[in-house]
């Protein structure tokens, strides 16, 4: 329907017998003839006038360029350009694009729900790391067999009934691996992105027990099926007595050669902690691998990251490859994709950042741990953090005799974001940077969220707060972060840092040098095997392949660079 009024059409002049004809001109007298010339060639200049005012209309809008080209109402996801002739460009949405993580976050969730999952990206700069295409469709794929087999499914169901028995026939549709909330925070994050990358190289599902609080801390991000594992479920209340002596522990049965290779089970735990055997190793060997991979169902209990390890089997390294071309982004895209703070946590994060971090010129991170024994803090630790920032220009030295002042224009403001469990060390650096004047000029802000005194594993607000200092943290430009630390490990795996590691102090006695910057962003393997599963020999693990390396901070274990 036309919406101009102007425009309208001509209605035929009608004859005396009630038909329609056009009219013959020449029958006209001179006047009426004047009066019709007259009367079209208004309409036709009206026309004109309107369609010309639209064209200037358009070509104002087209021209406008706000500060944010992502604004323009009605015209953010497609534009016509001029492109050398009169064809339709279109430019695809960047601003969408930023959100997923340039592929790597599924499209469809409430946004409301979990407001972490989308907004992020605006706390950070944009990363530099990619996820490969083959990631994003392993992803995708892994969501569909999520969706497919999760609880409550007819596949779920019927995979629960082989529990109830001691062999099995085979796994069916699906097969499920079982992760067991244990340990610290840092380590749990760091071991449940392991065991879920070998969900992915197994054609397995992730079910997440929820321990005292993974559900209050961390949304779902898996869309359409929830990730945890039911309350119900048979095996929960053996959890916690799973150890190296239970009868269904893979090293167990292996050190007392009670596998029979003819009949499967329908469910194996691996204990993959700390202080496992050398058979509870046998894990990571291909052949090991082939056995387990008939199982229905395997339990895991780590507080590993073993992600270095796995990409030391053979069978997995070609589909490791293609995952992750940037051998050392695993932790990076990964954590990105699973860990999203709830609601709750996520308003700690923000709310923090706009009040003490988002006005800075530059955000400093300074992450300590002290494994030292008795009150803090430390005068060795505080000598440590002071010669590691200063020398590697991260923080300005304090003219301390008045000599050397600078009065800036414009002073840069350094906000210093320290987390720890004592307040000492930021009460330090803000009394030094308040009582003397930098030689740069430079203002400083030291700010500390939290003082939780000693580290509180179970209570939900003490690992609420944690994980949102670990979102701070991965949220600054530089960070520096302490020796064998998985809270470190996290916040440089979530904002792709390569951060400066404090060295861990001996005998009280400041390191020197104090730090060094570490060779990826990848966290540190604290406990991996050294065992050739071919030669069926000890071996060093860190020197099989360029991109396996021993770490900076602990010499024995193993990171991907």
């Amino acid at each position: 329907m036309d919406q101009n009024p102007y425009r309208r059409r001509s209605s035929p002049i009608r004859t005396p017998t009630g038909g329609s004809k056009s009219i013959d001109c020449s029958q006209l007298l001179p006047e009426k003839f004047l009066s019709f010339s007259t009367m079209k060639l208004t309409r036709t200049f009206t026309t004109c006038l309107i369609l010309f005012s639209v064209l200037v209309a358009f070509s104002m809008i087209f021209h406008h360029n706000p500060s944010d080209p992502n604004r323009i109402m009605g015209f953010a996801e497609a534009r016509v350009l001029d492109a050398g002739g009169f064809y339709n460009v279109t430019t695809i949405d960047s601003k969408e694009s930023n959100k997923l993580l340039g592929g790597l976050l599924a499209s469809g969730f409430n946004e409301a729900s979990c407001l972490s999952r989308y907004q992020s990206v605006f706390y950070r700069k944009p990363s530099p790391y990619k996820p490969s295409p083959y990631l994003i469709s392993k992803l995708r794929n892994y969501e569909m067999l999520h969706k497919r087999c999760g609880p409550g499914t007819e596949s779920y169901k019927e995979a629960l009934k082989k529990l109830d028995q001691e062999h099995t026939d085979g796994f069916g549709e699906c097969k499920y691996v079982v992760w067991v909330s244990f340990s610290g925070l840092g380590n749990r994050i760091l071991s449940l992105a392991s065991v879920f990358l070998y969900a992915l190289l197994t054609d397995r599902v992730l079910l997440v027990d929820r321990g005292k609080d993974m559900d209050d801390l961390f949304c779902e991000p898996f869309p359409g099926m929830s990730w945890l594992l039911p309350l119900n479920f048979p095996l929960t209340d053996q959890f916690d007595g799973f150890n190296q002596d239970s009868s269904r522990c893979y090293g167990y049965m292996v050190e007392n050669k009670v596998i029979d290779n003819e009949k499967t089970l329908s469910y194996i735990y691996l204990h993959l902690v700390h202080d496992y055997g050398d058979h509870d190793k046998m894990f990571f060997c291909e052949g090991d691998q082939t056995l387990l991979g008939k199982v229905p169902w395997l339990i895991v209990k780590t507080d590993n990251y073993f992600v270095p390890s796995l990409w030391l089997i053979s069978g997995f390294d070609d589909e490791l490859n293609k995952l992750f071309p940037e051998k050392a982004t695993v932790f990076h895209h990964l954590g990105r994709y699973l860990f999203h703070p709830t609601n709750q946590v996520w308003g700690l994060v923000t709310r923090y950042y706009e009040a003490y971090l988002s006005h800075a010129d530059e955000k400093i991170g300074i992450q300590v741990r002290v494994f030292d024994v008795g009150a803090g803090p430390f005068q060795h630790v505080m000598d440590q953090i002071s010669s590691c920032t200063q020398k590697e220009k991260l923080l300005p030295e304090v003219d301390t005799l008045g000599e050397r002042s600078h009065q800036v224009k414009t002073p840069k403001h350094k906000a210093v974001l320290v987390t720890s469990l004592n307040s000492g060390y930021s009460e330090n650096l803000k009394t030094m940077y308040w009582e003397y004047p930098t030689t740069t000029g430079e203002i400083i802000g030291v700010h500390q969220p939290s003082q939780e005194g000693y580290q509180q594993t179970e209570k939900t607000m003490h690992n609420g707060k944690a994980l949102a200092e670990m979102y701070l943290l991965s949220m600054t430009d530089n960070l520096v972060t302490s020796a064998w630390s998985t809270f470190g490990y996290v916040a440089q795996g979530l904002g792709g840092l390569k951060p400066w590691i404090l060295y861990k102090p001996e005998n009280r006695t400041a390191p020197d040098p104090a730090c060094g910057q570490a060779m990826s962003m990848e966290p540190c393997f604290h406990a991996p095997p050294f065992y050739d599963c071919k030669a069926k020999t000890g071996i060093d693990t860190g020197k099989l392949v360029p991109h396996v390396r021993h770490c900076e901070d602990m010499s024995w274990g193993l990171k991907l660079v």
